[in-house]
C-alpha cells in the first residue's frame, strides 16, 4: 500500500492588511458621527450633549469637571484618567475634523487639526520626560478641545446625511485599497523578477574573464572527464540555477559546515547565457576541496518538445498568449495569479528536477538544493536516512490549512477528486533527499509527464513545479523533521528565531530573495555570512 503523506509541522501566521486598518478608521468615524448626541468625555461615562447651541463655557466645564473628579485619586490613577480624556476627545476631534473638511469648513478643520497637534506634542513631551500628566498642563488642552467640539456641534450637522457620506467614503476607500493592493502585487512581482544591476554586472565581468582566461576553460573541460562524478561513494548535490552568486552561496554554506568537504560533489546545471560566468566564478573561488561540474541545459538534446510536455505546451500560441500577454487590463484581472507567470516557473531549469535520474544515470542518491537556500549544518548524514522505500525525503508543510492539497489543486476536476485526498499534506521543494533507484522503480518522471499532459488546459493547477511534484510523488514522500528545512524567509517576517538557528537548511522561498533590495533585513545576515563582499569583482559591481 502506498504511504499517504503524514501530518506536519510548519505554521505560517496571517497578517492583517492595511486596507482593513483603514476601513476600521472609517468605521470609527461613522460610529462617532452616529453618536452625535453625546460628548464622549471618558471611557467610563457619557455626558448628554443637547442638540441646542452649546457654548464654549459648557465645553470648558466638561473638561474641568473630569479633572475635579480625578482629584481624589492617587497620582497614577489621576494620570491614567487624564490620559483617557485626551484619548477620547482626540477621537472626537479627529472625527469632526474630517466632517469639517468634507463640509468645506476649512477654518474649523484647521483649528481642530491645530488643537490635535498641540495635544499630541504635550503628550509626547510628557512621555519623553517620563512624567505623570498634570492637571495644570492638561486642562488648557482639554478645554480647547471641548470648546472646538462644542463649536462643531453648533454647525448642526445632520447625522443621517453624514452616515450616508461616510458610507460613500468607506466604499471609495475600499476601491482605493483594492487598487493599491493590486498595484502592490504587480510592482512587488516586477521587482522580484528584475535582475539587479549588481548581478548583471557580475555576470558580464565573469563572462569576459571566461572568454579570456584559457585556464578556466581548460579546467571546465577536464571536469567533464572525471569519473568521480558518477562515483556513489561521494556525496552528490545538484543545483539548477542561472544565478551565479546564489549558487556560490549554496556551495559555500554546504562545504563550510561539512565535516569532510573533500567528499562533496556539486552537479550544477545552468543555461548557455550564464555558463561562462558560472564556470569563471566557481573557478575563482575555493570550496575547501569539494568538486563541482557545470553543465548547460542546452546540451541535453533529449530535453525537447517531443519528450517534455511543458516544452510542447509552451510552443502553442494559446499558452504563449496566456503566459506572455502584456495587456494591462488582463494583467489586472489576473493579478492573483501574476506570480505564476514569473519566468522562473516557465524555465526548464525549474522543471529539470523531474529528470534527475536521466541527467545522472549512474547515481543512486542525491540531495537536491534550490539556489535560494543556505545550509547551516553538515547535511551529509541525510544520505544515510532510511526513506523506507519512498522516493523523496522532504519536510511537510501542512501545519496550516493552506498547505494542503486542496489549496494547490483543483478538486472540482474529476481526475483530482477521484485520486487524491484534499486534506493530504503538502511538502516543500528546496532541500530534498532523492533515492534515484526507488525513483526509477516508481516511474516518477512518467507520472510527472502524465499529469503535465492532463493539465495542458491549466484546469488541474495554474502553473509551477510544486503541484506537479505533489501529484508525481504522491504516496512516496518520507516526512523529515521540520528542522531539516525551515521555510518562509522570503516572505514571512515572523519565522521563529530559535527555529532558524536550529535548522539544517533555511529557505528564502518567496519574492524577497536575499540578493534583492526587497530582502528582509532580519534574515539577510544568514545569507551574507557566505558572501565575500571584499572580493574585487563584487566591490566593482557595488555589492553591499
Amino acid at each position: 500500500m502506498k504511504r499517504r503523506p503524514g501530518r506536519a509541522a510548519l505554521r505560517r501566521p496571517c497578517f492583517p492588511s492595511d486596507a482593513g486598518r483603514r476601513g476600521g478608521l472609517v468605521l470609527l468615524l461613522l460610529l462617532a458621527s452616529t453618536l452625535g448626541l453625546y460628548v464622549w468625555t471618558s471611557s467610563d461615562q457619557l455626558l448628554p450633549s443637547p442638540r441646542h447651541k452649546t457654548t464654549a463655557d459648557e465645553g470648558e466645564f466638561s473638561s474641568s469637571k473630569v479633572l475635579l473628579e480625578a482629584k481624589d485619586a492617587d497620582g497614577g490613577s489621576k494620570g491614567e484618567w487624564i490620559a483617557r480624556q485626551f484619548n477620547d476627545k482626540l477621537i472626537l476631534a479627529r472625527s469632526y475634523a474630517v466632517i469639517a473638511q468634507e463640509n468645506k469648513n476649512e477654518q474649523l478643520a484647521w483649528e481642530l487639526d491645530a488643537a490635535i497637534r498641540s495635544c499630541q506634542q504635550f503628550l509626547s513631551k510628557s512621555a519623553t520626560e517620563g512624567s505623570v500628566l498634570s492637571e495644570s498642563g492638561a486642562e488648557p488642552h482639554l478645554q480647547r478641545l471641548s470648546s472646538l467640539i462644542s463649536k462643531a456641534h453648533e454647525r448642526d450637522y445632520d447625522t443621517a446625511t453624514w452616515i450616508m457620506k461616510l458610507k460613500a467614503k468607506l466604499q471609495s476607500l475600499d476601491v482605493q485599497a483594492s487598487l493599491a493592493s493590486e498595484q502592490s502585487v504587480t510592482f512587488g512581482q516586477l521587482a522580484a523578477e528584475a535582475i539587479p544591476k549588481s548581478l548583471h554586472c557580475l555576470s558580464m565581468k565573469l563572462a569576459f574573464i571566461y572568454g579570456t582566461d584559457h585556464s578556466i576553460r581548460e579546467k571546465a573541460a577536464e571536469n567533464l572527464q572525471l569519473s568521480k562524478f558518477g562515483d556513489n561513494s561521494f556525496y552528490h548535490f545538484c543545483i539548477f540555477s542561472d544565478n551565479v552568486l546564489a549558487v556560490s552561496v549554496v556551495m559555500n554554506s554546504t562545504v563550510m559546515n561539512a565535516l569532510r568537504p573533500d567528499e562533496l560533489i556539486f552537479h550544477i546545471v545552468t543555461d548557455e547565457v550564464n555558463y561562462g560566468a558560472m564556470e569563471a566564478w566557481l573557478g575563482l573561488n575555493d570550496f575547501r576541496g569539494a568538486s563541482y561540474i557545470v553543465q548547460r541545459i542546452e546540451d541535453f538534446t533529449w530535453l525537447n518538445s517531443s519528450y517534455v510536455p511543458v516544452m510542447k505546451q509552451l510552443e502553442s500560441s494559446e499558452s504563449q498568449s496566456y503566459y506572455f500577454k502584456s495587456d494591462d487590463q488582463e494583467a489586472a484581472v489576473n493579478s492573483r495569479t501574476l506570480k505564476f507567470r514569473n519566468p522562473k516557473y516557465l524555465s526548464m531549469l525549474n522543471h529539470l528536477r523531474f529528470y534527475i535520474p536521466e541527467i545522472y544515470p549512474e547515481l543512486n542518491q542525491v540531495v537536491f538544493l534550490d539556489d535560494d537556500v543556505v545550509v547551516q549544518k553538515d547535511i551529509t548524514p541525510f544520505f544515510s536516512l532510511d526513506l523506507h522505500g519512498n522516493v523523496n525525503g522532504a519536510v511537510e508543510t501542512c501545519g496550516e490549512t493552506f498547505h494542503r492539497f486542496h489549496k494547490y489543486l483543483n478538486f472540482s476536476h474529476p481526475l483530482i477528486r477521484s485520486h487524491f485526498d484534499p486534506e493530504a499534506c503538502g511538502w516543500a521543494f528546496g532541500m530534498n533527499v532523492f533515492d534515484l533507484l526507488a525513483w526509477k522503480r516508481a516511474n516518477i518522471t512518467e507520472r510527472y509527464h502524465h499529469w503535465q499532459e492532463a493539465n495542458a488546459d491549466r484546469t488541474v493547477w495554474k502553473l509551477g513545479s510544486l503541484p506537479a511534484g505533489l501529484l508525481a510523488f504522491y504516496g512516496l514522500i518520507e516526512p523529515l523533521d521540520r528542522t531539516c528545512h525551515v521555510l518562509g524567509l522570503g516572505y514571512d517576517a515572523n519565522v521563529n528565531s530559535s527555529l532558524i538557528e536550529s535548522a539544517s537548511v533555511i529557505h528564502y522561498n518567496g519574492n524577497r530573495k536575499p540578493w534583492l533590495k526587497l530582502a528582509m533585513s532580519r534574515y539577510k545576515p544568514y545569507w551574507d555570512k557566505y558572501v565575500n563582499y571584499d572580493h574585487p569583482i563584487l566591490q566593482e559591481c557595488n555589492f553591499e
